[in-house]
């Protein structure tokens, strides 16, 4: 009996059947291996996966991430695209790959939080130093550049605060005042849907581009996954070394995900769009808020560069209390809300509200007095959106003696 057992065993792992190839459908089918098999010895030696021709291990790539990179390279324009787990892994792996001990990495001073924390924590024990400036001036990029100078970020528009950079301009001094630097862009907030970050116009593109997957691909609030885009082959040749030498690598089901997420993307973009703009206008109309930013509305630092070269905005706004709100009522106001539930992120359905405090998050001068509250715009329907807003600020006015 165990003999039969075995025998069965055996060739339920090795059976023969292979289904017909004809299989056609819009999905693209969900690939999950490790171990990937090779016909011969002489195979398996001479197989490369750096260039995308062929499979060698799970990690490296199967026909389903490779389906999900090609659509993302034509979605941000570049011509290479690696998977990471992550946004912020995405960025980590950036500076992993690109810099080692005596260069420097500048970062705008309104980058998303992590990554400066990666910055001045990782990258300053290995050796490597992290110089801020201003990205709304770029004399501030041109007195920070220095020859060891061997990445710079761009955040378009900044985490939180939302001011749109001249991209044109920062790009523009990077490649005149320091030529041996890699210029990259999170370009999370345009989704490769507002602007394209290789072709800048003027001849000026960034060399780089990282995406957090998580938010507007993803669309669902339910998948962590990052990316890293370029054009050129040869940097893409040192990122995805560093990428395989990291063991870097995203769940098939994650991918699957994803690929259903795309064909919607630029209808939800468009619609949280709308919506984020909807409610921006609403506010500028509250006494409570003394600063409304958004990218899209006229008095919003940036919004010339951001008219000059995108068409659309992502649902994000940031408002600013007028200071007579201590940060405890701000809070109280957070939490009054109904329909915006609290929590990180953004880009899904549900609509998100975080409270933040300027001068924590910044290093050089700001012009924030007031506690801001970010508010991510989901798919709900704008008039309750807009309802929600005006019950919490009735809280938080009651609060007033």
């Amino acid at each position: 009996m165990t003999e039969g057992v075995d025998r069965l065993t055996t060739g339920l792992i090795h059976h023969p059947y292979t289904a017909p190839a004809e299989f056609d459908a819009l999905p693209p089918g969900v690939f999950k291996a490790s171990s990937v098999f090779f016909p011969s010895v002489a195979a398996l030696r001479e197989r490369r996966w750096d260039d995308k021709s062929g499979y060698t291990y799970g990690l490296h790539g199967t026909p389903t991430t490779f389906t999900l990179e090609a659509r993302l390279a034509t979605l941000e324009g570049a011509n290479h695209v690696l998977l990471a787990p992550s946004g912020l892994s995405a960025i980590t792996l950036v500076d992993m790959a690109l810099l080692s001990a005596g260069d420097e990495v500048l970062l705008p001073d309104n980058v998303y939080g992590p990554s400066r924390s990666f910055a001045t924590h990782e990258l300053k024990q290995w050796g490597i130093a992290c110089r801020l400036y201003d990205p709304m001036e770029p004399a501030s990029l041109f007195a920070a550049l220095t020859p060891q100078t061997k990445l710079v970020w761009l955040e378009a528009p900044g985490s939180v605060t939302l001011e749109f950079p001249d991209l044109r301009a920062l790009v523009r001094e990077a490649r005149a005042q320091a030529p041996q630097a890699v210029v990259a862009l999170d370009n999370t907030w345009g989704a490769g849907i507002a602007f394209n970050a290789f072709d800048l116009g003027d001849g000026l593109a960034v060399d780089v581009t990282v995406h957090a997957l998580t938010k507007y691909p993803s669309g669902g609030a339910d998948v962590l996954m990052g990316s890293v885009a370029c054009r050129d082959d040869a940097l893409y040749r040192r990122l995805a070394w560093c990428h395989s030498r990291l063991g870097l690598g995203v769940g098939a089901n994650d991918v699957e995900a994803l690929l259903r997420g795309l064909p919607s993307l630029a209808l939800r973009y468009a619609a949280q769009d709308a919506a984020g703009r909807r409610i921006a206008a609403w506010c500028q109309r509250r006494a409570e808020f003394v600063r409304v930013l958004h990218p899209a509305l006229p008095d919003s630092p940036g919004h010339a560069h951001w008219a000059e070269l995108c068409s659309a905005a992502a649902g994000l706004v940031t408002v600013e209390f007028d200071p007579q709100f201590s940060a405890a009522q701000v809070d109280a106001f957070v939490d009054a809300l109904r329909l915006f539930r609290i929590g990180w992120s953004w880009g899904g359905p549900v609509s998100l509200a975080v409270p933040y405090q300027s001068k924590a998050m910044r290093a050089l001068a700001t012009p924030y007095r007031g506690t801001l509250v970010r508010l991510c715009i989901g798919l709900e329907a704008v008039e309750d959106l807009v309802g929600d807003l005006g019950q919490a600020l009735a809280v938080v006015q009651g609060t007033i003696s």
